[in-house]
């Protein structure tokens, strides 16, 4: 029996979507692991379909990081190195310091009220210990303080650079003290915004992702990812 579920072809999404979903969810669990070669045709029998989605799939996954695609060699689940994170991170810092100073000065009444909604039910998750409810709600966190920063392109690199190190999230919440460490960061980010102070903003953004940064490389070395 194949480790991949076969794809529900009933799906409301596009094929393509579906395959890219499923292949992305089984990098970030761990089932398709670091350094393993992906062949087309093992997966497409496994999940149920033919070769083309498979193929169009992993290309996008490719754009994604989640796979590397060798000349010659075959295509690879990627590993993520010291030096990967530090790049992705030096990145994410600047782009969300300004996303979130720009979320400060555009942000409508209604879409605060949601951010700050949002933060509660964080808290609440944190209180109870549902680490999965909590990735989930921080995922709609932060998709909406991207939005409010009303720049699509801006957006677009931003969740390209965070699907990057997808699969680590939960690695890096699960990390002891770093839930209320994250809500405190959240908190001080969304207190700026509300008072319309882009560079309070900007520096509690840049403060976010350098915590984020390190808290995700101790975690990586304990659980011997790096």
């Amino acid at each position: 029996m194949g480790r991949l579920e076969p794809i529900n072809l009933d799906s409301y999404q596009p094929l393509r979507e579906a395959v890219c979903e499923s292949l992305r969810d089984a990098i970030r669990r761990g089932i398709l692991e670091p350094g393993e070669r992906l062949m087309e045709v093992q997966l497409a029998d496994e999940l149920g379909i033919s070769r083309t989605p498979v193929r169009e799939a992993i290309r996008k996954l490719e754009q994604e990081g989640y796979v590397i695609m060798m000349p010659r060699r075959g295509t690879y689940v990627s590993d993520v190195s010291v030096s990967d994170v530090k790049e992705i991170f030096e990145i994410r810092s600047a782009l969300e310091s300004l996303a979130t100073g720009l979320a400060a000065r555009r942000i409508e009444q209604d879409e605060l009220e949601t951010l700050q909604r949002l933060l509660t039910e964080i808290e609440g998750y944190i209180k109870k210990d549902d680490i999965e409810k909590i990735v989930e709600t921080d995922i709609k966190f932060h998709g909406l303080l991207y939005q409010v920063s009303r720049n699509d392109r801006l957006v677009a690199i931003i969740s390209n650079l965070k699907e990057q190190l997808a699969r680590f999230r939960t690695l890096s919440m699960s990390y002891p003290g770093r839930l209320q460490e994250t809500f405190e960061e959240h908190s001080e980010m969304v207190e700026a915004i509300a008072n319309g102070d882009v560079s309070a903003a900007r520096d509690a953004a840049e403060h976010h992702m350098e915590r984020a940064e390190e808290t995700l490389l101790k975690a990586m070395r304990r659980s011997k990812k790096i």
